[in-house]
Parts: C-alpha cells; structure tokens; sequence
C-alpha cells in the first residue's frame, strides 16, 4: 500500500512586515534579505513591500525577489499615492493581526523589528502601538534641524510622548490601526492617533544608517507645508474626542 503525505499548508503569518517603496532599486533587494535574517526562525511571518508608483527599475527588482522568497507580496500603486496611502494598502492586505513597517531606503535597520514587536506579541495590556525614536541620526544638518523643530512643534500641540515620530519602524495591531481616520501624513502621528482611542504607547531608542543608494522621495513640502496643516487637523482631533466608550454586551436571561 502507498503511503500517501497529505502536503500541510505553511501557518499563518503571526507578523506582517509593511515596507512602502518608491523609486528604491538598488535599497529594496538588500533590505527584504536583512528583513528574513532578521525574523527567520522566530515565528511566521510575511513581508508586504508596497510599490509606490516608482518610475525606475525597483517593480523589477521585485518581480525578481518574489522567485527568491516565499514569504514576499508585493503590491503595486500605478501612481504615486503618498507613504501614508502605501503603508495603509499594506496592512489591509495584511494576514496578519499585528503589523511592523520600515522604510525602503535601507535607513531603518531590521534587527530592531524584534524588539518593537516583542511587547505586542507578548500580550501586554492596553499597548497599542510601540515606535522606535532614532538616534545618531544619518542626515544634513538642515533635515535634522527641521525634524527638530517639527518634532518640538507637534509634542507641544499633541502631548504625544514622542521625541521623534517620523522613524518608520513601527509596530502596532491590525484592527485598531485601520479604524484610525485617514490622511496623507498619518505615519508621523501614529503616537498621538493610538493614545486618542486609548491605547498606551511604548518607544525604542533605534540608530539609523546612511542611504547608500538614491535620495529621499518624500520632500520637503510635504514634511513642512502639508506637516502644518496636518498637525492643525490632529489637534481638532484630539480635541473632539472626548471619552473612550468602554462596551459591553447585555446578557439575555433565559426564561
């Protein structure tokens, strides 16, 4: 008599890795295998790498990363849609329940994702959301003087808690992130969006790398003008919202 194996399927993800690229060839092939190296033999887990409209040859190099690792997806924005729109097309594609992100230029150094996604994993209570705040960080003098100011600006406004929400590595749940009101800019207020419906935050003190490759895709338009009228927006936000509601369902009695 044969003996027949029935081939099992692989689990589930427990994680999904979120990564938006835009325009990232030559960054994004290193960073998916420092990802897996990374994570490989810790639990199941998925890296969605999200294709923001990119116009040079990064949708090959993913075509050819996805013969290379079966846990890869890649998804694809015909047009640029922002980094915010790309993060949130990645987790709702997420099989996941708890999702991490970085960026794609290989500036957010994986062998953090551990760390941030440890205390979510772990159950604990009430945590939400835990960001990583970078250090020694790899810029012009001028960017990290605009990220200062901008970072001292929205503490002051939003009593956030964070030093420096603009770092991509992120961990946080599925569900609640996709009841968060959508916008373009909603990565940088993560911090304040999590503790507006009650979740507690946690933060990680992460070094960020040099870009060896290529130049940032999100100018500076976009982190001051636009950051501006965001930040006025978060702060109606928070404002409106009054109490957490605390839910719970009616038992019927039987007769």
């Amino acid at each position: 008599m044969t003996d027949v194996t029935t081939p099992t399927s692989p689990p589930p993800p427990a994680v999904s890795i979120v990564v938006p690229v835009k325009n990232e060839e030559g960054n994004i092939g290193p960073l998916v295998a420092e990802i897996g190296a990374a994570l490989e033999g810790r639990f199941p887990f998925e890296v969605i790498v999200v294709n923001d409209g990119s116009r040079d040859r990064t949708e090959a190099e993913l075509e050819r990363l996805l013969g290379q690792y079966p846990w890869l997806r890649v998804l694809k924005h015909v047009v640029s849609c922002g980094q915010s729109s790309a993060v949130r097309s990645g987790v709702i594609a997420a099989r996941a329940p708890v999702i991490a992100t970085l960026d794609g230029d290989g500036q957010n150094n994986p062998a953090y994702l551990p760390d941030l996604l440890a205390p979510i994993l772990a159950g604990t209570p009430h945590l939400g959301l835990v960001a990583g705040q970078r250090v020694e960080r790899q810029a012009s003098e001028f960017k990290k003087l605009q990220s200062r100011i901008a970072n001292d600006v929205r503490r002051m406004v939003l009593k956030d808690g964070a030093r420096d929400s603009g770092c991509g590595l992120k961990a946080f749940r599925r569900d609640p992130f996709l009841t968060l009101p959508h916008f373009d800019g909603l990565h940088r207020f993560l911090p304040a969006l999590f503790r507006r419906e009650g979740y507690d935050v946690a933060f990680i003190d992460v070094v960020d790398r040099e870009r060896k490759r290529g130049k940032s895709n999100y100018g500076m338009m976009d982190r001051l003008v636009v950051g501006l009228m965001d930040l006025a927006g978060m702060w109606w936000l928070i404002r409106r919202r009054r109490h957490i509601p605390t839910v719970s369902e009616v038992k019927r009695h039987d007769d």
